[in-house]
């Protein structure tokens, strides 16, 4: 039995394991920094498999490491596991129904990415004893990829510095490589303070809070026509003073997203979308309070890593569906549109005819991607590669109903253990070849042009504030 081969018997030998811990995660949908039980299964877990942990890293309660073994090369496995607000629905259902009204649901697979991750980790960690083999590996336990960020923080205070290279993957509905450029991206509240008034009897006194957010918002729609193409800024009104139209609004408060490929080219935006509130609330005689909450790096990507994972992909190849799955599938795709359907076939005819993936992407370096992750920060000091594998039907968008539908059934649970293959498999190549690392390093530094990283996060930001 080769490496690969008893790779991945270590990891089906334990499968029902892994498939418990996901669904579980998935049941508990807990959302960013509150993940208490979700990030204490997963200790658990790396505890009974021989891991020691290290809880509450970078001062947020929910970040933790899991090591094992010792000295170099340090190889990282990241895992998320935060949910989505107001996806709630239920496991293996082909039509919207949430388990609990305005509930959460893990509409990005984090349940998966978070335990597939981890079986990586657990499956490199029994060869690596099997095989005498010295270097350490660690399982990142990182909160907040959906709002808040915790990779940033966590990369900020330096617990990232000695690791050598770094792996993840995502859920998705296709099996590639995830080489990409993303944007970098400012979470930021604009709290907005008026006067209360009766709004028929006495509105000249009032001064409106919610006027301040809405002349804000199309001022920044204003803006997008001279920001760069590739940026991206949108919104949400997370308090709008209250649901009584006979009185005018005293308080208000709206979350901005601000994106661009570059943090500097962000941060300007960020500039002139503050500026934009201040008019705002000149125009309306309201105060405005402005809380930068979080921010992300752009990804680095990485070739020298990505080609290595590229190349156990083929190895390994993609997994084979049962007829009930792909009917499942099939039940899936009948509540998509038709432009969900066709916008992976679009891009590759192979698809055409099929309800999921069963063929591997070409390799692609370095594709701009307008979204964006706080592995973006671990990108900037550490070499890192990302693969997807096909666990939702073809079309699926992320952050829906259906996404979560998905979660739970028999072929999201084949891509999560597939997608741990490929990361066990490259991880223990790398370990084994110190060349590959000098090199991803080497690549890394010529990426950044020899800039060292600074983070994003002003100094003043001490954590994520949880706002419900």
């Amino acid at each position: 039995m080769n490496a690969q081969e008893r790779l991945v018997a270590l990891i089906e030998e334990k499968r029902n394991d892994f498939i418990r811990v996901s669904d579980q995660i998935w049941q508990f949908a807990e959302t960013g920094f509150e993940e208490y039980k979700s990030a204490e299964l997963l200790c658990e877990t790396l505890e009974e498999e021989g891991f020691s942990v290290e809880k509450g890293v970078a001062n947020i309660e929910t970040a933790f490491i899991g090591s094992y073994g010792s000295g170099k090369p340090i190889i990282a496995f990241l895992g998320e596991f935060d949910a989505l607000t107001g996806l709630s629905q239920s496991g293996g259902l082909a039509e919207q129904q949430a388990i609990e009204k305005g509930g959460n649901g893990h509409g990005c697979g984090h349940n998966l990415l978070g335990t597939g991750s981890l079986a990586s980790a657990v499956a490199l960690r029994y060869y690596m004893e099997e095989n005498n083999i010295e270097g350490t590996i660690r399982y990142y336990g990182c909160p907040g990829e959906e709002i808040g960020g915790g990779k940033t923080f966590m990369v900020r205070e330096g617990i990232f510095d000695d690791v050598d290279v770094a792996f993840t993957w995502h859920p998705g509905t296709t099996n590639n490589i995830m080489s990409a450029e993303t944007l970098a991206c400012y979470e930021v509240y604009f709290k907005f303070k008026g006067k209360s008034a009766h709004a028929a009897g006495s509105p000249h006194l009032g001064r409106s809070a919610l006027d301040a957010i809405e002349l804000m918002n199309v001022g920044v729609n204003y803006l997008r026509e001279h920001i760069i193409p590739e940026a991206r800024v949108h919104y949400a009104i997370t308090n709008s003073g209250g649901y009584s139209p006979n009185v005018v609004q005293a308080e208000g408060e709206v979350l901005y997203f601000i994106r661009a490929p570059r943090v500097s080219q962000t941060r300007d935006i960020y500039e002139r979308v503050c500026n934009i509130a201040k008019g705002a609330a000149l125009m309306t005689e309201t105060e405005v309070t402005i809380d930068l909450a979080s921010a992300l790096s752009d990804i680095v990507p990485n070739t020298t890593l990505e080609k290595v994972m590229y190349d156990t992909l083929e190895s390994i190849g993609v997994p084979q569906y049962s007829e009930e799955e792909i009917n499942f599938a099939r039940s899936i795709r009948s509540t998509l549109s038709e432009a969900d359907k066709l916008f992976e076939i679009q891009k590759n005819k192979e698809l055409a005819g099929k309800e999921l993936s069963d063929v591997i992407e070409p390799f692609t370096p370095a594709v701009f991607m307008p979204i964006s992750s706080d592995v973006g920060d671990v990108s900037s000091v550490v070499p890192t590669a990302q693969c997807m594998t096909a666990c939702e039907p073809l079309g699926t968008p992320f952050h829906t109903w259906q996404m979560v539908a998905t979660g739970t059934s028999s072929l999201a649970h084949k891509g999560m253990l597939h997608a741990a293959k490929i990361m066990a498999k490259t991880a223990l190549e790398v370990l084994q070849s110190p060349e590959i690392i000098d090199k991803a390093k080497q690549e890394l530094i010529q990426r950044k042009g020899g800039e060292e990283y600074i983070s994003p996060l002003p100094k003043d930001i001490k954590e994520y504030k949880v706002r419900n």
